[in-house]
């Protein structure tokens, strides 16, 4: 016994692991990288917030958020003038279209960028907004289950009759039948 309890101290013994630290050097462990991925991510994540931790905006914040929200609905609006324009003075309209063609190819690159940028940034924002929301509904699933839960527990009958007066209503549907006939 005396063998293979010094065997396993030079192995193992003084609070290291000869093998494990071996390994390492050829692999990373992995335990060790996804604690270092987790910090690295928080931190991230942290930093990315206080950005956005302001308890009241100032006046120019809030000018500059109604300018930012001006585009959108000028454009919407502006084309729908354009088309009422078109059918109450036609030779007005066709002389503007007339100067419009007359504009480079190269500036219309330009204009459909900035606005396929604008419109892109503002599409990737509303996503992540409706992402969160999608989380925050997630969070609250649990407690509708356990509410469903509660109610079926009350009265648990009144699923099946309503399920029953349902297939009997299905006019021969043979799936409907066998599925409340269960």
């Amino acid at each position: 016994m005396g063998l293979i309890e010094r065997l396993f101290s030079l192995v193992f013994g003084g609070g290291r692991n000869v093998v494990r630290e071996t390994a390492e050097v050829f692999r990373e462990n992995a335990e060790a990288s996804a604690a270092r991925e987790t910090q690295l991510q928080t931190a991230t994540l942290t930093q990315h917030g206080q950005e956005f931790n302001h308890p009241q905006k100032g006046g120019f914040d809030q000018f500059m958020d109604g300018i930012n929200r001006l585009p959108r609905p000028l454009l919407a609006f502006g084309t729908l003038g354009l088309f009422v324009t078109a059918m109450v003075d036609p030779i007005w309209f066709a002389t503007r279209m007339q100067g419009l063609a007359l504009v480079p190819e190269p500036l219309w690159w330009l204009l459909g960028a900035i606005v396929s940028f604008y419109f892109g940034a503002r599409h990737q924002f509303k996503g992540q907004e409706f992402q969160r929301s999608i989380t925050e509904t997630m969070l609250r699933v649990p407690q509708v289950v356990e509410n469903i839960r509660s109610l079926n527990a009350l009265s648990p009958s009144v699923a099946d009759h309503d399920l029953g007066k349902f297939a009997a209503k299905a006019d021969g549907n043979a799936a409907l039948s066998e599925w409340s006939g269960r």
